[in-house]
């Protein structure tokens, strides 16, 4: 593995570990056991290096995802991408703190608002990804109180039905 393999792994690690706001250069070189200055040399800075490594992890979660989606039904579907929001909840952490740190870096937000027009291609659309970015802050927030799979295709048909 290469340097810049090496910092792209680091940095995913240092993103579940300590999230965007946290991770430091220093923290990334160590994990990838290389110079900090190639994190200059192969991406030009930390927040260039975070946001392809963001990239590549949610890229993961999401061949992750697709491989199971092909016979679940739409509540499993939904619930398989709610459980994502525990068991990859540091990576939904990292993306909401990206969004923040977008607003002051141009390069951060072309960045996630390609990522977001490939998840609106992925998922069918805007309506899917705004309810999907709902549920995941719901349950980041609360947890115990989240909607389930079942829950939400039981909304969103109620939502389709004639009364």
């Amino acid at each position: 593995m290469g340097n810049r393999e090496a910092l792209l792994a680091g940095a995913k690690q240092c993103l579940i570990d300590c999230g965007w706001a946290r991770t430091t250069v220093r923290d990334i070189a160590t994990a990838a056991g290389v110079n900090h200055a190639a994190i200059g040399y192969h991406f030009g800075s930390r927040e260039a290096l975070l946001t392809q490594a963001l990239v590549h992890a949610v890229d993961e979660l999401s061949a992750e995802l697709a491989h199971r989606a092909p016979t679940d039904t739409p509540e499993q579907a939904w619930q398989g991408l709610i459980d994502t929001f525990t068991t990859h909840r540091t990576l939904w952490v990292a993306q909401l703190e990206a969004v923040v740190q977008a607003e002051r870096s141009p390069d951060i937000r072309e960045h996630l608002a390609r990522a977001q027009r490939e998840g609106r291609a992925g998922l069918g659309g805007s309506v899917p990804l705004a309810l999907l970015t709902g549920l995941m802050l719901q349950s980041l927030v609360d947890p115990q109180h989240a909607p389930t799979g079942n829950e939400v295709i039981a909304e969103l048909r109620s939502l389709t039905t004639t009364p």
